[in-house]
């Protein structure tokens, strides 16, 4: 099988009807994957929203030329795209070969009717986004596509299985069903030879079969492998090994079609008791809720930037993400794969009820299964993928014909894959709608004061209430985790009415960690808690923003941000990867960090109130360099594991506060700036634990460009990352000196995109300068060959620095 990326060459632009002639004008020369929308202008008065980030919709058509030669004519000929947003229709010389209404679902098309061999052929794919998604989901070829020629006789894509039902020190079973397809006239005898590969690359295992295939059809063929004393895949050590499958025809060795599987040996448990068991070992799963987008690139999926997202999740903390709310691409799962990383993959965000005016929930009905089958094809070998959701906030869960729909989807899945649970993101409140009226009422009898207070705490107590156990019990009863958004009321709670439940906190607000990360770990059929969100995203524009009003009396801040508001605010990492404050102090609570750690409220706005949402942090940064005069007063906090801090200012102590009275794991100091260097000492029962240090920057600070490696690959899946930054000679940033910087390219390379941290920018990502944010900014550059790729930033005033990447490793 010839598989290869199918990439470049492209053209896209606006679609045109049928009597209108394309414009070269609006024609962009494009590599795939590629977000139509993130190019595009904002405005205010996009009927998208904020939920968009502000962009407009539209209809894109992407057209790529290529020739056929004439052997392909007894070859079969398949196109596989792993995601187009949305509502794709794909022509070959302008015949309609398929359609797929999914944003995310892979497909393939089988190109062998329409071909012309011999001749240039023409591929061309159309693209809808409208007013059909609660966040940004970029448009068009957002995932990357393959060109595949095969032999009639193959192995259809996604056609290995691998799975490992039997484990122990001594040996682990792997379990393989390989599907080869006939596509000929005739009857075929072949052979399968399957060969394992450890982590080192060694053959660990061998088998082969005869396979006898009639005309048109498709046969499995299946082989038990036993591989001695195997490295398991867990969290912390992620082995990954390889099966490498080959196919001939029986008597002849040189192949018709080869595969490689990557895969994992491990094992998973579940119960109320020991909650969550991979290898036998209990595991409560540190969750970050993801969405597809990676900033300043828009929403494409390249390998580079998802492997460098997982791994800057771990190094914060997290083991687990959640793929919101829609199925994860490849390149994400790969990355998890080796990098450790749990995923619970979610199939979508509504079923037939629909959240905005044209989303998937009109095609639903008739699309389900189809969506079920790609969600699972694509997951099956990935060893970190143990969770398949169901859906997110399904409005219709809490009626009769809601629980029917919810044992629908969960066999459907369990009949692909049972070596893996399923789980829903149950809202009880959205559940109910309908009937909240009702819910307040009973709230309001049993605790007025709870109506009186923010968000959050109304969505606690709704989501205890007897009105969400009852409505929601069966189409829980379906699951074997239930995943409860904003519900952590119910934890306790259902331990005892539902003492076989297994719960997972699907969604969580991040600044409910503190309070949240205690109970979870003392319950044990709690597994996990995902927050919302770990990484920051586009669209749903400023939803944990903070605002500072004029008086505490003004009405709370909107969920949606106005406009210019780009990015939602809401993530542990910025759109850049920078870790913000909140990352810290989850690390704190999740006892991964003894160190305390400094968080400074920005001095300018000293006394002034805030207005939040529940998914907002405090307005918070690590710096002690601040353009404000000298005893200006400012607002500290430290985070600590810790009885007690004790606040020191150039050696002399400004004070000692408990922790946990502003807010757990916190001390709270109001005090004055005066330039120098301020420690946090923590302590417990008087003895020392931890102690850090913040500085402020000494004379004017200098443009720095760091790239993150000095190496990367060639190819179209490499990005190289370089990180600017306005520092002194001691490495400290001043974060309130914002400057605008240019990025130049040279050398085989272009910049792929350019951003800071900053939620509210009307700066375009893809230009080729911005402001920075917090004296930071991110470019990624994308090779175009092997080479050194030099990347020069300028700034006014500044002394210009240059970053080298050399491509080709």
């Amino acid at each position: 099988m010839i598989r290869e990326p199918f990439l470049e060459g492209w053209t896209v632009g606006p679609k045109r009807g049928a009597f209108e002639a394309q414009d070269a004008a609006t024609l962009a020369h494009v590599t795939l994957p590629h977000d139509a929308l993130r190019d595009l202008p904002r405005s205010p008065d996009s009927p998208q929203g904020a939920t968009s980030g502000y962009y407009p919709g539209g209809v894109f058509e992407y057209v790529r030329e290529f020739d056929v030669p004439e052997s392909w004519r007894d070859k079969t000929v398949v196109f596989e795209f792993e995601g187009v947003y949305r509502d794709a229709v794909v022509f070959v010389n302008g015949e309609r070969a398929a359609h797929e209404g999914s944003g995310y679902a892979a497909f393939t098309v089988e190109a062998d009717a329409f071909l012309r061999f011999g001749e240039t052929n023409r591929l061309s794919v159309e693209a809808r986004v409208h007013k059909d998604s609660r966040w940004y989901t970029g448009a068009g070829i957002h995932r990357p596509v393959h060109l595949v020629v095969a032999d009639p006789v193959h192995v259809p894509l996604d056609g290995v299985r691998v799975t490992t039902p039997d484990i122990d020190d001594e040996r682990a079973i792997v379990a393989v069903s390989t599907r080869v397809r006939n596509s000929t006239r005739h009857t075929r005898t072949t052979r399968l030879s399957w060969d394992v590969r450890d982590p080192a690359g060694r053959s660990v295992a061998t088998g082969s079969s005869p396979v006898t295939v009639l005309p048109g059809e498709d046969v499995v063929a299946r082989a038990r492998l036993t591989v001695e004393r195997p490295q398991l895949w867990s969290i912390d050590t992620p082995a990954l090994y390889e099966l490498h499958t080959a196919l001939a025809d029986e008597g002849d060795a040189t192949p018709l079609d080869t595969d490689r599987t990557v895969f994992g040996i491990r094992s998973l448990q579940l119960d109320p008791v020991h909650g969550l068991r991979i290898n036998g070992e209990s595991v409560t799963l540190r969750g970050a809720c993801v969405h597809h987008d990676n900033g300043p690139l828009g929403a494409v999926s390249i390998a580079a930037a998802e492997d460098r997202r997982v791994r800057l999740l771990k190094e914060a903390g997290f083991t687990a993400i959640r793929s919101s709310h829609n199925p994860a691409g490849r390149a994400l799962l790969d990355a998890c794969d080796r990098h450790g990383m749990v995923v619970m993959d979610e199939l979508g965000d509504v079923w037939t009820r629909a959240k905005t005016a044209f989303d998937h929930s009109v095609r639903f009905a008739d699309e389900w299964r189809a969506d079920v089958e790609a969600l699972v094809a694509k997951d099956v070998n990935h060893p970190s993928v143990i969770l398949y959701s169901i859906g997110n906030e399904i409005l219709e869960v809490a009626s009769p014909h809601g629980a029917a729909w919810s044992r629908r989807l969960a066999e459907a899945v369990r009949a692909l894959d049972d070596t893996r649970f399923v789980t829903n993101g149950i809202n009880g409140i959205i559940a109910n709608l309908e009937r909240i009226a009702d819910a307040r009422a009973e709230l309001a009898a049993s605790d007025p004061n709870t109506l009186m207070a923010g968000l959050g705490a109304q969505m606690a107590a709704m989501n205890a209430s007897e009105l969400v156990t009852r409505t929601i019990e069966e189409s829980a009863a379906v699951l074997d985790v239930v995943g409860f958004n904003y519900a952590d009321s119910r934890y306790a709670l259902d331990a005892e009415l539902f003492p076989n439940r297994v719960i997972v906190g699907s969604e969580t607000f991040p600044e409910r960690i503190g309070a949240l990360w205690p109970l979870v770990s003392a319950l044990p059929h709690v597994i996990g808690d995902f927050t919302w969100t770990g990484w920051d995203y586009l669209g749903e524009a400023g939803i944990g923003r903070v605002d500072y009003v004029d008086a505490p009396s003004d009405a709370p801040t909107d969920t949606a941000g106005p406009y210019p508001y780009l990015f939602a605010e809401s993530g542990d990492l910025d759109a850049t990867g920078h870790r913000r404050t909140v990352s810290f102090f989850r690390e704190i609570v999740y006892g991964l960090r003894t160190e305390p750690f400094l968080a400074v409220h920005r001095p300018q706005y000293y006394g002034r109130p805030t207005a939040v949402t529940p998914w907002s942090w405090d307005d918070t940064v690590a710096s002690w360099s601040w353009d404000v005069p000298s005893g200006s007063p400012v607002v500290v906090d430290v985070y600590a594991d810790a009885d007690e801090v004790e606040l020191q200012r150039d050696g002399d102590t400004v004070g000692v506060a408990p922790v946990g009275e502003a807010r757990e794991f916190t001390a709270r100091f109001d005090t004055v700036y005066v330039p120098g260097e301020l420690t946090a000492i923590a302590r417990r029962g008087g003895v020392e634990v931890g102690r850090t240090t913040l500085r402020s920057a000494a004379g004017e600070p200098g443009l720095v460009a760091r790239a993150e490696a000095a190496t990367i690959g060639a190819g179209l899946d490499d990005l190289a990352f370089v990180r600017i930054s306005l520092e002194d000679a001691a490495g400290v940033v001043p974060c309130d000196g914002d400057v605008v910087v240019s990025v130049s390219v040279s050398g085989p390379g272009v910049l792929a995109g350019l951003g800071t941290g900053r939620a509210r920018t009307e700066e375009p990502l893809s230009a080729a300068s911005v402001t920075t944010y917090d004296g930071r900014a991110l470019a990624i550059v994308r090779p175009t060959g092997a080479g050194e790729i030099t990347v020069r930033v300028t700034a006014p005033g500044c002394r210009a620095v240059e970053a080298r990447v050399r491509a080709g490793v």
